[in-house]
Formats: structure tokens, sequence, C-alpha cells
């Protein structure tokens, strides 16, 4: 992922939660799922700074957001328990979405600073997915 895109997607996220009136923290990785970039607004908790960076690379690692994984890892369902894998590392709630370029996957942003719902709503004018 290129620096001027992650940025964007920061700057999508600042906006959403400037809207919302939250200090909010942000992260992006690449499709690795290695940190891009990274801010933090307002006092925002200190766990925010770690569950942003975690949201984003969940989402980067496993290829879609944190709210349906959340879903899909419900006791009986699939995927449940796959938060315990990579040292309790992964994210099973809102915040962390993929971002997609023509069908592939290029990176994903992590939020957290707000309740839960807040953390996953959509920046504004850009939901971060094409194709």
């Amino acid at each position: 992922m290129e620096l001027e895109i992650a940025e964007h997607a920061i700057e999508a996220a600042k906006i959403k939660a400037d809207e919302l009136g939250l200090p909010m923290c942000i992260a992006v990785m690449d499709e690795h799922a290695y940190l891009v970039a990274f801010i933090r607004t307002g006092d925002t908790t200190l766990d925010s700074i770690q569950l942003a960076i975690d949201k984003a690379y969940t989402a980067a690692l496993i290829r879609m957001d944190t709210q349906e994984l959340g879903q899909l890892s419900q006791p009986g369902k699939e995927l449940y328990g796959i938060q315990n894998n990579l040292g309790g590392r992964l994210v099973i709630f809102p915040g962390g979405i993929p971002i997609w370029r023509d069908g592939n996957l290029i990176g994903a942003v992590g939020a957290s600073g707000g309740a839960v719902d807040q953390d996953q709503a959509p920046p504004a004018g850009d939901r971060h997915r094409s194709g």
C-alpha cells in the first residue's frame, strides 16, 4: 500500500470521528498486515492505540471486516475461537475494515476510541471498498 492511500484512509476516518465528536486512534495496514500509518486524535484511552492497530491487522490478515468476523466466531459458528489465535491479537468486534481496489485487498483500516458501533462507522464519503 502506498503511503498516500494510507493517509487518505486516515483522513477519511478522522473526518468521520470529528463528525461524531470523538477522539480516535486510526491505524492502516498494508495487504500483508504490516503497519503503514497511525494517528491518535484527542484524549483516547490508552488501550485504543493497540486496539486500532489490532483491528486493522485482523481485517488485513483475515480479509474481512472485524464486525463480520465477530458474527462468524460466535459459539456454534465456523470460526468459533479464532480470537484465541496469534496470541489473542485477533479482534472480533467492529472497527476493522479491509480496503479493496479492483477486487484486490490493498490493506485495512482500524479505528478505536468510540463505542463499538462508532468505531465501525464508515468514513465520511468513503466505504473503503471497491470491487
